[in-house]
């Protein structure tokens, strides 16, 4: 294939092979390799010169050696020394003997000063440095407006210096140039008066490194300050990232009329107040603000010896409580009653003096907000100031209200001392009881009843619960402490600093430990004896030393993935940066089905939330009167998405950039609205970049690892059984039962069933309320009827997973032999032995239990509950399996997972799946392989063959659908793209990277990951070549694909050119050439041309993984700078490659402007002058001109 494809290439370029030796080698102009001399004589040169020195020396020596006629060894020898210092000078690191300086460095060769982050493209080409920059210590401005930061002095005359120059010279004060810079260096008064006057209308772009997203950088309206420090307002933090405990931001001054425009209109801090990755507010308050809204906000009642002023007065109006309140009688926190009017309707309502005084900054379009304020509501409640006000009346709201948190917050005067932290009386009972359980635990280990692993998961369990129940307590009591005014409890609640885990740490108890694990271990990661102290008790030396381990761990891990986040946002930008709004409508007819997002019951997202601000594929209509709610291709907005969810409607097809068929980047429609701006996207919106950037910017926030708080291990409390949580009638689908009796004597009955479904059906309009799957072993109490509120359905072991008898019988042990299939393990305190499977070297062993002619494969790592011989019952359980080995699959969480998805590697133990609906057969054992045989309806069968050592999740005779797992293991998304196609593939990608930043929780509009996993199948396979000139198993783009086939669409392929000259067999002509070539044929009598329709080519899809997608894109200027540089480059040049400059980095690098949002062609005829520019210009003649010509 690559010798073909290299061959094809010369061919169509028209290149000879032969050019590609070369006779004479190129020497680069010395700028480029200086040679600088240091004192004591010595040289300091650049490699380069060595090599090429090396090459010049060598050359002359073999001319000397040809023209003495040396003997051919030696010549043969010289010949090969010259090839390889040629090779040395052109990439000197591909080779492992390379040419090294002194001391063992390699020499940078011509190769190596291009790739790499240090080479010229990621550090010349698209990296530069400015002028007009400056860098300093931010500290906060809590007095500047939400548009403005404040500058220092010096850093602004420097900063402005062309512009006071140009100032002094026009009022006559100076002649040159050089004495208006004496002046602005002695700092005369006159310099800060002009000053004043450039700096109006004239931005800075402030910039906080690491930029993450395009928040990072933000226009301000400069204003002058003493000192030395940049001032910020506290607002715009939350999108810097920025805080004041020694953070620096540089200044950049833009220029040109254009950029200042841009600057103003589209960078100024008061107009990016929403967050473009969820459409949320960004500018929240937080800390001192939200403490100050939340103290302002909250109620209190009187008390015997606590009275509160002004309790249960009545008011007539808004400004008789600011009176009452001014002249002191009435409290901040009094419970009054007052009139309010809204929408010209007046009520009396319940409310607190405090919340008086902060409704007055709310816009009138508003109504009274009458709760307590907390981080949560306040981005709410900004949320709708926006919807109904505009973007400048919220901007003065949120000046508003950070004045008046900060005021607030200062006139409470909160703070924290240890008579805060209460410590609860009922923790030590808590705790005894638990230990108490701990030793039951050990007692039942020690007696032989449960197996070492059981033992250690209960033990944890005890230790969870407990923690839990404390916490519970804990909260109760600090939030009923002072009437909920206790210090602690007021910053929890309002969400100005620390959560429940932090108040848990300091007066409940620090919990369960996460213990040092060494690479590859797997098991316990948790340290069984919890530390049962808290920060307030304080730690013993040796529970200090238990939790240093993992708060240090947590300090490291930060470390490692700031690096890898960050470069999983580079690969993510690299990859979707071509993907720009081009488009209004591309027309197509295929959406998404998009539903909420259940988990078991719980939704996790909501129908409202993912139909919102895109744009309906169908018209959707009233489900109760047939009236249309939202007309095809129209956005849904807010208000619409809320009325379809309340009417019950349960699945929208909605345009998705996953199904746009626009040639080039996007359509409008598709995207839906910019989250942004709340409006349509714009034509020209580089939404790849900005969905990159949403992505890869709460990366830092993934874990690493699946737990964390300061080192502490969370772990959730398991699942063990199924409880109605919402009355209905039961149905149960594909269940299987066997009867049984319990250690009671009782009859049970257990499910042997793999794909039993529950479902809680409402009685009256046939809703599912919720579905649920049974797992096979659990034992089943309600089969069907009726069922309320708290049924058990059913309950299982969560520890392991089991192998039941299905019938009774006596055992037979097949292939279980001691030391090579299994091990025999006894516990040292117990003496209690029991059989474990181990995976055997011979592969011929499959070790099984068979009753009767029913045999039951055992997986690796099973415990065997019975022996053989045994005489037993149906439902009884044969071996058990431990679920951390069993059945949970290889759970990767946070970054890793996120980046596995993203590379759509395969996982590490993937499941086999099945590729047709059918039943199942067991088949022989090869090499150590079971073969597994699928049947489907028409006869086709399917064979997989599955390792021995895997727990196989299909029984004899099952039936099976396509897509279902035959042994346990992760299903690759390979293996989704084959059978269910692409649709479904690429919904499976999403939301299995949204689960990962669900579980943060970090909201990420679904949007920005359409838009990624879009661009990771935008090329195709040729499964067949037809008569294109595609080779076949080829990648070729999309759109490429499809011009293609559009070409031969209609054409003709000549299969005998008959007597015609003008036609070659093997031709693709079109049916009018033909027709004519043929009727001239026909007038001659000679033999016609024979052709036959021309075939098009056949393609399959193909999921690439974010590296290799944008390693192969279109544009070689954009995939040499990328990564693998000299490689992309080599084949760009074989190839002859041509870059039509359409992406945005190629033309970073040549130095042009990108080709999105105002550098649009659209955009280009747009002249940005001052009026005055504007009349002297000949503009009008050059328009009046050109419509001349037109008329």
């Amino acid at each position: 294939m690559k010798r073909l494809k290299l061959i094809e290439s010369f061919i169509e370029t028209g290149q000879k092979p032969e050019w590609m030796i070369m006779t004479v080698v190129p020497v680069i102009p010395p700028e480029l390799r200086p040679l600088v001399p240091l004192d004591g004589g010595r040289f300091a040169t650049s490699d380069l010169n060595d090599l090429y020195r090396r090459v010049i020396i060598r050359n002359n020596r073999l001319k000397r050696l040809i023209e003495i006629n040396a003997p051919e060894i030696i010549l043969r020898n010289e010949k090969r020394m010259l090839q390889e210092s040629v090779d040395a000078l052109f990439d000197n690191s591909r080779k492992s003997a390379s040419v090294k300086a002194d001391g063992k460095r390699a020499l940078k060769s011509l190769s190596d000063s291009l790739k790499g982050k240090q080479g010229r493209f990621r550090q010349n080409l698209l990296g530069k440095r400015v002028d007009y920059s400056a860098r300093s210590v931010i500290v906060v401005g809590p007095e500047l407006k939400m548009h403005e930061c404040g500058l220092p002095k010096d850093m602004s005359a420097e900063l402005y210096k062309p512009f006071i120059i140009r100032k002094l010279i026009e009022r006559g004060i100076v002649k040159t140039v050089k004495s208006a810079k004496k002046i602005i260096d002695s700092k005369e008064p006159v310099v800060w008066d002009i000053l004043e006057n450039v700096m109006k209308g004239h931005p800075v772009l402030l910039n906080r490194a690491p930029t993450l997203h395009r928040l990072g950088i933000q226009a301000f309206q400069p204003k002058m300050i003493e000192g030395k420090a940049i001032q910020l307002h506290p607002l715009v933090c939350a999108a810097f990232n920025a805080d004041f405990d020694g953070d620096q931001m540089a200044v950049h001054l833009p220029l040109g009329a254009a950029a200042i425009l841009e600057a103003q209109v589209l960078m100024l801090s008061s107009h990016n107040i929403l967050n473009p990755a969820n459409g949320a507010p960004i500018t929240v308050p937080s800390q001192d603000m939200v403490l100050g809204l939340y103290y302002m906000t909250k109620e209190k009642k009187s008390l015997e010896n606590d009275k509160v002023l002004g309790e249960g007065k009545v008011f007539y109006s808004l400004e008789e409580v600011k009176i009452a309140y001014n002249e002191k009688r009435a409290d901040l926190h009094a419970i009054i009653k007052v009139k309010s009017t809204f929408n010209g309707k007046s009520k009396i309502i319940e409310t607190t003096v405090g919340r008086v005084l902060f409704n007055e900054f709310v816009p009138k379009e508003v109504d009274f907000v009458n709760e307590l304020l907390t981080k949560k509501s306040l981005r709410t409640i900004i949320g709708t100031v926006l919807e109904n006000c505009g973007v400048s009346r919220t901007v003065h709201f949120l000046d508003a209200i950070k004045d008046i948190g900060f005021n607030m917050a200062f006139k409470a005067g909160l703070s924290f001392n240890l008579g805060d932290v209460i410590v609860p009386k009922e923790k030590e009972l808590l705790i005894n009881d638990a230990n108490d359980k701990v030793d039951e635990i050990r007692s039942n280990y020690s007696m032989g009843f449960i197996t070492n692993n059981e033992r250690y998961n209960q033990v944890i369990d005890v230790w969870t619960t407990t923690n839990a129940r404390l916490t519970d307590t804990v909260m109760k009591n600090i939030s009923s402490d002072k009437q909920g005014f206790n210090s602690v409890y007021m910053m929890l609640d309002s969400g100005a600093r620390g959560s429940k885990e932090q108040i848990r740490q300091l007066s409940g108890m620090r919990g369960l430990m996460a213990k040092p694990k060494k690479s590859g271990d797997h098991g316990e990661s948790i340290i069984e004896n919890p530390i049962t102290t808290n920060f307030r008790e304080g730690l013993s030396i040796l529970e200090y030393f238990i939790s240093t381990h993992g708060a240090r761990k947590g300090l490291a891990d930060t470390a490692l993935k700031t690096a890898d986040a960050g470069y999983l946002t580079r690969r993510l930008v690299d990859v979707a940066q071509d993907v720009i709004v081009t488009i209004d409508d591309c027309e197509t007819l295929r959406g998404l089905e998009t539903y909420a997002l259940k988990n078991n019951d719980d939704i996790i997202e909501s129908l409202s939330d993912r139909i919102e601000g895109r744009v309906s594929l169908h018209d959707i209509y009233n489900p109760t009167n047939n009236d249309v709610i939202v007309k095809s291709n129209e956005m849904i907005s807010a208000k619409d998405a809320r009325k379809i969810e309340e009417l019950g409607i349960e699945m929208v097809e909605v345009r998705s950039p996953l199904t746009c068929q626009a040639k080039r980047g996007i359509c409008k429609k598709c995207y839906g609205k910019s989250l942004s701006t709340n409006k349509l996207a714009q034509v020209g919106e580089s939404v790849g970049v900005i969905a990159a950037q949403s992505v890869g910017e709460p990366g830092t926030q993934l874990t690493l690892r699946t737990f964390h708080v300061g080192g502490t291990a969370s772990r959730s409390e398991i699942d063990s059984s199924i409880v109605v949580k919402k009355e209905g009638r039961l149905e149960i689908e594909d269940l299987r039962t066997v009867k049984s009796k319990n250690s009671n004597g009782e009859t049970i009955e257990i499910v042997v069933s793999r794909s039993a479904e529950t479902r809680v059906v409402d009685d009256k309009n046939g809703i599912i309320l919720s579905s649920k799957i049974i797992p096979y072993g659990a034992t089943i109490f309600i089969k069907d009827g009726k069922v309320k509120q708290g049924d058990k359905i059913c309950e299982w072991d969560p520890y392991n997973a089991v192998i039941i008898s299905e019938i009774a019988g006596k055992i037979k042990f097949n292939d279980i032999i001691e030391g090579v299939s299994y091990r025999t393990e006894s516990d040292e305190q117990t003496g209690y032995k029991e059989k474990v499977i181990i995976d055997s070297r011979t592969t011929k062993i499959s070790p099984s239990i068979s009753i009767k002619d029913v045999v039951y494969s055992l997986p690796v790592g099973a415990h065997i509950s019975v022996s053989d011989g045994d005489k037993i019952n149906p439902g009884q359980i044969l071996a058990k399996i431990p679920r951390s080995a069993g059945s949970s699959g290889d759970i990767t969480g946070g970054l890793p997972r996120v980046t596995e998805m993203f590379e759509a590697r395969n996982p590490s133990n993937p499941a086999v799946v099945s590729e047709v609906d059918g039943s199942v057969s067991f088949g022989k054992i090869k090499r150590g392989n079971r073969e597994i045989i699928i049947t489907s309806k028409n006869g086709e069968e399917k064979k997989y063959l599955i390792k021995l050592s895997k727990h196989i999740l299909v029984q004899e005779n099952d039936y099976v659908k396509a897509g279902t797992p035959l042994c346990d293991g992760v299903i690759t998304p390979a293996d989704i793209l084959s059978i269910k196609g692409v649709v479904t593939v690429q919904q499976y990608i999403v939301n299995e990277i949204q689960d990962v930043y669900r579980l943060q929780g970090v909201k990420i509009n679904d949007k920005h990951f359409e838009v990624l996993v879009r661009q990771m199948m935008r090329k195709v396979q040729i499964a067949d070549s037809g008569d294109t000139y595609f080779l076949e198993n080829a990648l070729v783009s999309k759109e490429h694909f499809q011009a293609q086939n559009d070409k031969i669409y209609g054409m003709k392929y000549v299969t005998d050119a008959g007597e015609s000259d003008s036609f070659k067999p093997g031709q693709i002509i079109s049916q009018r050439a033909l027709r004519e070539e043929n009727s001239r044929l026909k007038r001659k009598d000679s033999k016609l041309v024979e052709s036959r329709d021309a075939i098009p080519a056949t393609s399959i899809s193909v999921l690439q993984g974010i590296t290799r997608a944008s390693l192969q894109v279109d544009s070689w200027i954009s995939a040499a700078s990328f990564q693998q540089t000299t490689k992309v480059l080599n084949e760009a040049a074989i190839t002859a490659k041509c870059d039509n400059l359409i992406g945005l980095k190629e033309n970073v690098i040549i130095g042009k402007r990108i080709p999105a949002g105002t550098g649009l062609v659209q955009a280009e005829e747009t002249l940005v002058a001052s009026k005055t520019e504007y009349e002297k210009s000949d503009v009008e003649n050059i328009i009046n001109n050109d419509l001349s010509l037109e008329a």
